[in-house]
This record gives structure tokens, C-alpha cells and sequence, in this order.
């Protein structure tokens, strides 16, 4: 008797149904990205490896999906090698390509590519999949959409202040009222990391901070200690746990702590520009909030980054994210060349929209007509023979 098929772990087959949803939450997306003067690109599913690894830190690394090299993909290992079992050496011999755990580390291999076609700044948006090997559960899939929007060449802080309204003007016509935009920028965390002592632990200390949401303060400062980074300094880290005020009073505390570090004071000033001048043009949905313990997981932001949370009494992770990567290029040989983005999680705002009910009657209403003939008797001796007809 034949086995019951199946599909992998983390992936989903969608209805009719379920892909006109998609469809409708993709096209106000795609409509809003345009609006801002963004253009759309398309990269592979997967890239040689060495374009991906390295560029997520060690946790993003060891979640991306390797290829196995076709055919006899061990022919480069010798027996001695396959005793020893080092996956790492390993791995670089039977698998040379990988499948794209984001798409902006492809985008930024695309500019390096095409930098003698693209004029700059160079606004792209994407919406594609990807793949990471993570564990699956609500809202966490394998296989995922991103819907990203990139402005690279640019330096300016108007940037960041575009992004923030065009995350607003999505999620306003989307009907998400109370979306929450964090905000924060990793030159002060660098700041912080400096002035308790722990700048050699940056990564550490970032990666254990950006848990705090899933494992709470007992266990990010359990994870620092973990890492080296000492009681000492947890002592002096212990305001970001209860940083509390507006936007303009956390900024004020920021200022008083970060005083003595010259990166700190940068990020601050950053801060304060892209969070007044969204307050001066207003939002029509989304709120803004200066989130200090907000890091970010990945290793290529270097300025503000973005996550947004969905409103509130909605169980989900975070429903986008983004910031901004001062040379992300660099490790592809193009210098200088800044960039800023922001991604939407489709497949966690569909979860959203579903359980909001937020979704209109009419995006799974198809075309219904019917065709009648009342006179039958009537219509049949007025019609000539087709045979009568000349072509």
C-alpha cells in the first residue's frame, strides 16, 4: 500500500482561497512601494554559499538551507576527511550553493553586479521567498515571503523617515490600526556596550538583548553571563530593562548614559532627527517607539533599525523589521555605498488579518454571470446559416 504523501516540515500548500488573501495583502504592498518611487527586481532562490555565509552572524548562519553539490558530491572528500567529521570542512565540499536566507545580502550582491547599469540612490523593492531551517511553529515557517523595500546610495536620514510613513500608509489601507514601529539604532548599542565595558562583547551582548521579548530579563542576563560578560556590567545595564518615558524623555536618558561614548552620542542625534520629523508629518495608523533593548540579530545594521509589532492583544512575533547597513556592499568590493531597508512579514500579516477578520468579502468574491435567452423561437429564424457566411 502506497505511503501517504506529504510535504516538509515548516512549508504549506495554499487554497484558491487562501492565495487570493495573499494576493490582496501583496498588491496594496506592491501599490504602496511604487507610490514611493520604488522599482521592482527578482533574484535566484539560491546563491553560491559563499555570497550568504558569514553575513547573519553564527546563529543566522547555521539556519540557511545548503545544497548538496549535484552528482557525486563527495568526490572532493578523501576518507581520511570523512573520519575526522568536521561538518564545517565538510560541508564547503559537498555543498557550493545555498538557498537565500533573506534578500538583502542578494540585493546587495545584485547592486555590486549591476552597479555600472543602476543609477543611485537606487530604490528597489522585492517580494520573493525565502527559506531559513528554523523550528517551525505559529507564525514561523521554513519557507516564507518577504516583502522588502531598499534605498541604497544614500545616506541621508530622510531615508529612514520615508520608510517609517511607508510601513504606515501599508498597514493603514491593510486596516491595521495600533501597529507598533520600534525603533532603535545600533550605534547606541555599540555606545552601551562601551560605556559598561563590554565593547569586546558587542555581538554577544546584541544577540542576547534582542531575545529579551522571548526569554525575558532573567534570561538575557543568564545568556550574557553566559558569554563573558560580567555582573558588573549587567549592574550598569540594568536601566535598558525599564526604560520607560515618551520618545523625547527616553531620548533625554539616552543622552545623560551615552554622554562619554562618541558612537553612543551619534546614534542619539540619528534618533532624534528621524523621530521628530515623523512627528512633525504626523502618521495616520501606526505608532512609533523608541525601543533600547530593540537589536536586531544580524550583523550588518549599523544605524537605525526597525521592527513592528502587531496591535496589541494579537499573539504574533514581530510582523516586519529593517535598518540601516553602511557597507553591507563592502563585502562584495563596492565601498561607500550606503543603504537602508525594510521587509513585511506577509505570511505573519496574513495570520493578522485572519484573526482581526480584517480581510474584505469581496477579495475571494469571483465573477458570477449568468446568460438568458428569452426568445428562443424568436432568435433562431432571425440567424443565417453559417454556411451562408463569407470569411
Amino acid at each position: 500500500m502506497a505511503s501517504k504523501p506529504s510535504i516538509p516540515k515548516g512549508t504549506r500548500d495554499f487554497s484558491p482561497v487562501e492565495v487570493s488573501k495573499r494576493n490582496y495583502i501583496i498588491s496594496i504592498m506592491r501599490t504602496h512601494f511604487e507610490k514611493y518611487g520604488y522599482q521592482p527586481i527578482e533574484t535566484p532562490s539560491f546563491e553560491n554559499s559563499d555570497t550568504l555565509m558569514g553575513k547573519y552572524g553564527e546563529e543566522g548562519d547555521r539556519l540557511i538551507f545548503k545544497i548538496l553539490n549535484s552528482g557525486d558530491y563527495l568526490d572532493k572528500v578523501s576518507s581520511e576527511e570523512l573520519q575526522t567529521i568536521n561538518y564545517k570542512q565538510l560541508t564547503g565540499k559537498i555543498s557550493e550553493k545555498a538557498l537565500r536566507y533573506d534578500l538583502t545580502v542578494p540585493f546587495a550582491r545584485y547592486v555590486v553586479q549591476h552597479q555600472n547599469e543602476i543609477e543611485f540612490p537606487f530604490k528597489r523593492y522585492q517580494i520573493q521567498p525565502v527559506w531559513r531551517a528554523d523550528r517551525p511553529q505559529k507564525g514561523r515557517f521554513r519557507e516564507f515571503f518577504q516583502c522588502d523595500a531598499d534605498v541604497v546610495g544614500s545616506t541621508s536620514l530622510w531615508q529612514e523617515v520615508e520608510l517609517v510613513q511607508l510601513y504606515d500608509s501599508v498597514f493603514a489601507e491593510l486596516g491595521l490600526n495600533g501597529v507598533t514601529i520600534k525603533i532603535n539604532n545600533r550605534k547606541i548599542l555599540s555606545g552601551i556596550a562601551d560605556v559598561i565595558g563590554a565593547s569586546d562583547k558587542l555581538i554577544d551582548f546584541t544577540v542576547a538583548l534582542d531575545k529579551l521579548d522571548k526569554i525575558g530579563e532573567d534570561g538575557v542576563k543568564k545568556e550574557m553571563l553566559e558569554k563573558g560578560i560580567s555582573e558588573e556590567a549587567l549592574v550598569k545595564v540594568q536601566p535598558l530593562f525599564n526604560f520607560t518615558g515618551t520618545i523625547e524623555e527616553k531620548i533625554e536618558k539616552l543622552s545623560a548614559l551615552l554622554s562619554s561614548s562618541e558612537e553612543g552620542m551619534k546614534g542619539v542625534e540619528e534618533l532624534r532627527f528621524i523621530c521628530d520629523n515623523v512627528s512633525k508629518l504626523g502618521l495616520q495608523k501606526a505608532i512609533l517607539d523608541l525601543d533600547v533593548t530593540l537589536a536586531r540579530g544580524l550583523n550588518y545594521y549599523t544605524g537605525a533599525i526597525f521592527e513592528v509589532a502587531a496591535p496589541k492583544g494579537v499573539a504574533m512575533g514581530s510582523i516586519g523589521g529593517g535598518g540601516r547597513y553602511d557597507d553591507l556592499t563592502g563585502i562584495f568590493g563596492l565601498k561607500n555605498m550606503s543603504g537602508v531597508g525594510i521587509s513585511f512579514g506577509l505570511d505573519r500579516i496574513y495570520l493578522v488579518l485572519e484573526e482581526l477578520n480584517l480581510f474584505p468579502e469581496t477579495v475571494t468574491t469571483s465573477t458570477k454571470v449568468m446568460f438568458l435567452n428569452l426568445e428562443k423561437a424568436r432568435h433562431l429564424k432571425q440567424c443565417k446559416p453559417f454556411r451562408n457566411l463569407e470569411v
